[in-house]
Order: C-alpha cells, then structure tokens, then sequence
C-alpha cells in the first residue's frame, strides 16, 4: 500500500512543522463537545446535498467501495497539541466533489455530524487532495472516539474543522458558521497565523 506524505504542507504556510503554540504530543487526546454516538453500519447513510449537479448517498458498504487514498498527515488541534505522522485512509474530497457536480456559484461548505456538530470551510479550503473523509487510522478502523465509523480530516486547518462523526456534506451558496464558529473560535483557522478564537 502507497502512503503519500503530505506532512510538508506547512511549508506552502510559511511555517514550522510545528506550529506557534503547540505541543507535539505522541497520544492522541480525545476532545469532542459531547458524548460519542453510537451507529449501525445496516443503517449509516453519508449525503451530499446542496448546490450540487446530483445529490449523493451512501450506506456504509457503499462509502467503503468508493476509491480510497492513504496519507500520512500531521494533526493539529486547537488546544495547543500536534501530533505527527498520523497515518489516515479514505476518501478525498475533491473526489466526492467531482461525483456531486458542484455548482459554480457553491462558494462554502458545511459539514454535519451524527451528534448534530457542525463546521464549515470555504469551498476552496476543502478542494485539497489531503481533506480526507478517513475511516482508517494507522492501519486500523477509526476508533469511535476519534470520529468512527468516519470523520474529516484537515491537516492545513485547526482540526475543529475536521468534524467526526460527519455523516453530511452541504455544498452552500453563501458562507455559514459552524458549531465552534458561531461560539468564538476563528472562522478561518489556520495553525501557522495561531487564529484559534475570531
């Protein structure tokens, strides 16, 4: 199995690997707003709506058929610790994008979690080949507490906006505030500029 290295991305950011402020950590520290929920892969479904040529859905079998990229990223979280080399599977975004047709006025994306979290980015932020719809982590099914049976990844963002759970896609034409994003933190998120509250 190829692994593509995207751990030098700080580098288009003008940055260190690490980032102002963090810590690099070898754990994996579990943070979420709430509890973790539970889910049936008989009866999981994972959409894509919104201003797109064809709307999109999936059962679990279906997600895990689709074409799959493996990538070894570096994980920064908001609170202040980083973790490198975090090996994830799954699905691009730009992948799922071309299946959907976006439309040309979709300017914005919001994502949608099982436990109703919500995040968004700007289209352009997401049409990177290292946003990952990840279902495996080193090898393994993604733990339930790190966002299984699925979540996103985004390794050039603070990783609040790497919803787990995520279980919709929105393709929107005017720009919206996610969860964390309507209570302070930054809409914009970028590790390297330490833009953690707006």
């Amino acid at each position: 199995m190829s692994v593509t290295d995207v751990t030098d991305l700080h580098e288009e950011f003008d940055g260190e690997r690490l980032p102002p402020g963090q810590r690099k950590t070898s754990k994996f520290p579990v943070l979420s707003k709430g509890g973790t929920p539970d889910w049936d892969p008989e009866t999981w479904e994972f959409t894509v709506t919104g201003a797109v040529e064809e709307e999109l859905s999936f059962s679990w079998d279906e997600f895990c058929d689709l074409p799959t990229e493996t990538q070894s990223q570096d994980f920064h979280c908001v609170t202040g610790w980083s973790k490198f080399d975090c090996e994830f599977t799954g699905v691009t975004f730009p992948a799922l994008a071309e299946m959907a047709g976006v439309h040309d006025d979709a300017v914005h994306v919001m994502f949608s979690a099982m436990d109703d979290y919500t995040t968004n980015l700007p289209l352009d932020d997401c049409m990177r080949e290292e946003v990952l719809f990840t279902y495996e982590f080193d090898g393994d099914r993604l733990p339930r507490e790190h966002g299984g049976p699925l979540r996103v990844v985004t390794p050039h963002k603070y990783a609040y906006k790497g919803a787990k759970w995520v279980n919709r896609v929105e393709f929107l034409t005017e720009p919206e505030r996610g969860y964390w994003e309507k209570r302070g933190y930054s809409n914009s998120a970028n590790p390297w500029n330490e833009e953690r509250y707006s």
